[in-house]
């Protein structure tokens, strides 16, 4: 099955009478690379919705955001004065013990120190975090359909590209044919401008012409991109995803291609090799996105 790596899900769950949405993007990434934004009254279940993430959604950028909607804020704030005064005191005095001329804001500067914003300690209590679990399934299954639909679009572009490959493929065949003939011709042409026709032996000749042509047949290459490119639409087909088994494949495809286009000695043959190359790269392109 091809999925794609990018998608999109969203949902909202109910904790206390208050809205906390959870948002989750994903793009393509050759490993997993996890980003979890949320707030406070979450911070103990980071490595459980890790686990999860990384469960469901396997590979990819993933985005996490979970938040309470600005009007609706849980998080308790204080501030302690005490220690709000202390850094003031503090700052003030070390500024003028170093005889500092500039105007400086103390109470902006004391207030961003550490511990003068306190938080309340809240506790997500199981049932709201069996709520926050079923919404946020709900978020992963939107991504994955997402994933699923651009998957179809995009594996039928790839199938299409396989089957142009193949079909360049067998478009080698009568220039194959004349590439044999041509090259008969031109050796033995050859050779008869450098040696007299009646010092030439025809069977030396038809020795080396056979070990010649043996060097620079194509057949067993084009077997095996032919064996390839049937084997990756076989993948493609399978349940599972096999987005890093599909980039495999068209590197053997790759090397066929380059063997074919270096042995062809033939210009049409090596336009062919190019159309075929054109292709590929556009289904590796493709594969970036591929699960």
């Amino acid at each position: 099955m091809i999925l794609s790596m990018t998608g999109f899900g969203k949902s909202v769950a109910e904790i206390e009478g208050k809205k906390l949405n959870i948002e989750i993007r994903t793009l393509n990434s050759k490993q997993l690379d996890l980003n979890i934004r949320m707030c406070r009254l979450l911070k103990d279940k980071e490595v459980d919705i890790r686990s999860i993430v990384t469960r469901e959604l396997q590979r990819g950028k993933v985005d996490v955001a979970i938040y309470f909607d600005n009007k609706e804020d849980a998080t308790n704030i204080s501030i302690n004065k005490a220690l709000l005064e202390k850094y003031f005191n503090e700052l003030k005095s070390i500024s003028a013990e170093i005889k500092n001329d500039f105007p400086t804001d103390y109470f902006s500067l004391a207030s961003r120190m550490p511990d003068v914003l306190a938080t309340g300690d809240e506790i997500l209590a199981d049932e709201h975090w069996h709520n926050l679990l079923k919404s946020f399934d709900d978020a992963l299954k939107q991504v994955n359909t997402f994933r699923k639909e651009e998957g179809k679009i995009l594996g039928n572009d790839i199938k299409q590209r396989v089957n142009l490959i193949l079909k360049h493929l067998e478009s080698i065949a009568p220039f194959e044919k004349e590439r044999i003939e041509i090259i008969k011709t031109r050796l033995h042409k050859d050779l008869e401008e450098f040696v007299n026709k009646e010092n030439i032996d025809a069977n030396r000749f038809e020795q080396e012409l056979i070990y010649y042509i043996d060097k620079i047949d194509i057949t067993e290459e084009k077997i095996r991109l032919q064996k390839h490119c049937n084997y990756f639409i076989d993948t493609m087909k399978q349940p599972e995803a096999n987005g890093r088994k599909l980039g495999f494949i068209t590197q053997e495809m790759g090397r066929e291609i380059n063997t074919i286009g270096s042995k062809a000695n033939d210009a049409d043959i090596q336009k062919i090799v190019v159309q075929m190359k054109d292709e590929l790269e556009k289904i590796k392109e493709q594969l970036l996105n591929i699960l």
